[in-house]
């Protein structure tokens, strides 16, 4: 079932962008994004700010491969590294992930982010908000909250790597 269209996410990625900006009183922090997704998320809500605000917002690219904590249980984790070419000491940081659900990843991107420096500030943002958290965090901006049961399955498809923009829940 499709929970977003192309027009409804490029919307979407929008309001995100802006959200990011009035959360930092500014333009004044950085966007990184969590791999594979939410480094496409970053770089369109750079390209929003861009067009919006006049600005070019850095965009870093998290791996957090090596910071999980499901290595064990078989997880098939391919690390690529990290692609952070400015210092994040003292920076606000708008972290950026396509879909929240347990908490899992944001807690290795924490962890994978203070190993980089002290930021001053990490806000975390994501398209799609599907509940069932294990560990206590909440996104600072939420495209879309979308209940789901523990069974299904959100995929978030981008141009960039699927050929078209949609979100899609599959029972």
């Amino acid at each position: 079932m499709q929970i977003l269209n192309a027009e409804e996410m490029r919307r979407v990625i929008t309001r995100l962008a802006m959200q990011a900006a009035e959360a930092e009183k500014g333009t004044d922090f950085v966007l990184i994004g969590i791999r594979t997704r939410g480094v496409i998320l970053a770089r369109r809500m750079q390209a929003e700010l861009a067009r919006l605000e006049g600005v070019n917002v850095p965009v870093g690219i998290l791996d957090i491969s090596l910071y999980r904590d499901d290595l064990l249980d078989g997880c098939d984790a391919v690390f690529k590294g990290s692609e952070v070419d400015f210092d994040i000491e003292g920076k606000n940081v708008v972290l950026c992930d396509d879909v929240i659900f347990t908490g899992r990843t944001v807690r290795a991107a924490l962890a994978a982010i203070s190993s980089m420096g002290r930021a001053k500030s990490v806000r975390l943002f994501t398209l799609i908000d599907r509940g069932h958290r294990e560990l206590p965090f909440r996104a600072d901006g939420v495209g879309k909250n979308v209940p789901t049961a523990r069974t299904e399955r959100i995929v978030v498809h981008f141009t960039e790597t699927d050929g078209a923009d949609s979100v899609e829940l599959y029972k």
